[in-house]
């Protein structure tokens, strides 16, 4: 049985509630006061060979809950989990949220790339490389797309030759997310050029410290360097770091992006930013006329913003349910979607309520919270673009959801 999908021990209302209540006592017992604060970007902790912690108090949380098996509730104990279900799972969430707490390790390791080797992955590699997540000794990068291959990503050209006893990469990967501070990349390769574009793709899993890997940083419209481009010169990389079957890395893929796309679904619900719900931030920009919103087009937008949210909450709850049920979901395909529009949306409303201060970058006539909203603003653009940009997203659900034809199809 998957790990991930693990029967409810919990299994009626009073027991789920109990474990809730020891959750909620754990936590305020265990979480330092200063890791109940809203979180900066300098103070995120991600692990990998050159990863620091902010504060011994960082340090020390990181600690409990990797003993508590709290950083992946959802693995096997036997890989630095806790082994409980995905309603228990999602319990601690909801704890953890509720007290401010902060996530003690972030990462592309634990967020994508671990599930999809509980999944796929072969014994020794889930020995190597699951407890390393856990504990934040190594960072990971994800190269799936490149220069000529985005959102056609089964178009990608960089290759890996079979060369008995290892492959050799050559190539290149771009938006490679912080590749220049990782450990390891996970990476999509051609291992078949005459085969059909989603057939002769492998998974392999790189060290960035091997010979032939160099990494040129991309500087954002944000301001930040956050991306990066990923050059491979004759790397040589070992057999038993092939994840699954050779050219058969599609499927691979494909599992990963789900949890890619969940991710994206939530882009906003965990920002280091300092940005403040567009509700909040009417009652400190706007004119208020008899306890309303004096510009209409504000306030109805403010109002279609709100209704927007809680239809997707709904939906989130629904697919939960869903997949409790046993019900196969198109919901990351959906999510991915309304969450990352939904993101786009909240941050041009915020905007438009904060007039001429939604116009500030830097300098002392901007509050830091202004400034991070514009940042966010410029970031929420490229989120409708990454892990399946929302136009190939919606021929995707056009054609496996709603069952539409092709175009130029009967």
């Amino acid at each position: 049985m998957n790990a991930l999908n693990a029967p409810l021990r919990s299994d009626t209302l009073d027991s789920l509630e109990q474990f809730r209540t020891e959750v909620r006592q754990w936590l305020l017992d265990n979480c330092p006061e200063s890791q109940r604060q809203p979180i900066t970007p300098e103070e995120q902790y991600w692990g990998g060979r050159g990863g620091s912690f902010a504060s011994d108090d960082a340090r020390l949380w990181f600690e409990r809950m990797r003993d508590k098996g709290w950083i992946v509730p959802e693995w096997p104990v036997e890989y630095g989990g806790a082994g409980l279900n995905e309603i228990e799972a999602k319990v601690i969430k909801e704890e953890l949220k509720a007290l401010g707490a902060r996530m003690p390790l972030y990462g592309l390791g634990i967020w994508m790339l671990g599930p999809a080797l509980l999944e796929y992955g072969n014994d020794a590699q889930k020995e190597q490389h699951l407890r390393a997540i856990v504990n934040g000794e190594l960072r990971w990068a994800q190269g799936y797309s490149e220069p000529a291959a985005g959102s056609d990503l089964a178009s990608l050209q960089c290759k890996a030759e079979d060369m008995g006893d290892h492959f050799l990469v050559n190539g290149s990967k771009i938006w490679t997310t912080a590749a220049d501070r990782c450990d390891w990349i996970f990476c999509l390769v051609r291992t078949d050029s005459t085969a059909k574009k989603q057939e002769g793709i492998s998974f392999l899993l790189i060290d960035l410290d091997d010979p032939g890997i160099s990494v040129t940083p991309i500087e954002l419209i944000s301001g930040e360097s956050e991306f990066c481009q990923t050059f491979f010169d004759n790397v040589r990389v070992p057999k038993e770091n092939l994840v699954g079957e050779l050219n058969k890395g599609w499927s691979v893929a494909k599992a990963l992006l789900v949890h890619e796309r969940k991710l994206m679904a939530e882009i906003g619900s965990d920002s280091p930013r300092q940005v403040v719900a567009p509700n909040t931030a009417a009652r400190t920009y706007l004119e208020f006329d008899n306890g309303r919103i004096s510009d209409a087009q504000l306030r109805s937008d403010l109002v279609d913003y709100d209704m927007e949210m809680h239809a997707i909450g709904l939906t989130h709850f629904r697919t939960f349910q869903e997949r409790q049920a046993g019900v196969r979901s198109a919901a990351p395909l959906v999510m991915k979607y309304v969450g990352t529009e939904a993101e786009k949306t909240k941050s041009e409303l915020l905007l438009a309520i904060m007039g001429s201060q939604g116009l500030g970058w830097e300098g002392e006539g901007f509050s830091d919270q202004e400034i991070d909203t514009v940042r966010l603003w410029a970031t929420s653009k490229a989120m409708t673009i990454a892990g399946g940009s929302s136009e190939i997203q919606l021929n995707v659900i056009a054609k496996t959801v709603l069952g539409l034809p092709q175009a130029g199809g009967s």
